[in-house]
């Protein structure tokens, strides 16, 4: 799977229409180009693919206040939000070592009704526990190191890191049984992002080519 396209698409979503250097503001105000592949090369080559895809269609609006070529408006396609709740599904409920996934599919569960958000925390649980008991099949966390010196301590950080997560999960999953947030269908969601005309705090300031498109 790939973060990159989960948060690209997630972002279009949610303006409608969307350019490139605003889904890059969103993206930033969030830290995604610090706890993902998410740097301004990478996105506006994730919209050009998923364009030539099928997934986004590409609106030539006005041209830029540069001065230079039409400002490009990506819209997500029927085929792009199926492949973007595809992506958020398999995210949420699936475990493995990568943080990237797993922070952009927070960022966009309340897309989802809550009682399905709900569920596939709790596969995800599943999943880490089922991960849990075919590593101990072999290998017993305490006597890592005996086993295989200090390399025993990246079973030991794997095995420490799910049994973190698979509390903190179940701690998000009460949560969201109480009420907490704002799901589909239940009223307007929080939406996170500046608003138009707000200064971003957390952009890098960094210019690319691609900023006027």
């Amino acid at each position: 799977m790939s973060a990159i396209r989960l948060l690209v698409l997630g972002a279009v979503r949610r303006h409608g229409r969307a350019h490139g250097y605003q889904v890059r503001g969103d993206l930033e105000y969030w830290g995604a180009h610090e706890w993902s592949q998410a740097k301004p090369g990478s996105i506006y080559h994730a919209l050009k693919q998923m364009a030539k895809q099928g997934l986004l269609h590409a609106h030539e609006v006005a041209p830029s206040t540069a001065g230079g070529p039409p400002r490009t408006e990506y819209e997500v396609t029927e085929k792009g939000t199926g492949e973007y709740f595809a992506l958020l599904r398999d995210a949420l409920a699936g475990y493995d070592q990568r943080g990237d996934m797993k922070a952009a599919a927070l960022g966009f569960m309340v897309d989802l009704p809550r009682v399905e958000a709900v569920a596939l925390l709790k596969e995800r649980t599943r999943r880490i526990e089922a991960w849990r008991a075919s590593v101990t099949e072999h290998y017993v966390p305490e006597g890592g190191s005996a086993q295989l010196g200090h390399i025993g301590e990246i079973m030991n950080m794997w095995v420490h890191t799910a049994d973190s997560e698979a509390a903190w999960v179940h701690g998000l999953v009460e949560r969201l049984e109480r009420g907490a947030y704002t799901f589909a269908g239940e009223g307007e969601p929080f939406v996170g992002v500046p608003a138009e005309g707000e200064e971003n705090p957390y952009a890098t300031g960094e210019r690319h080519p691609g900023d006027d498109r």
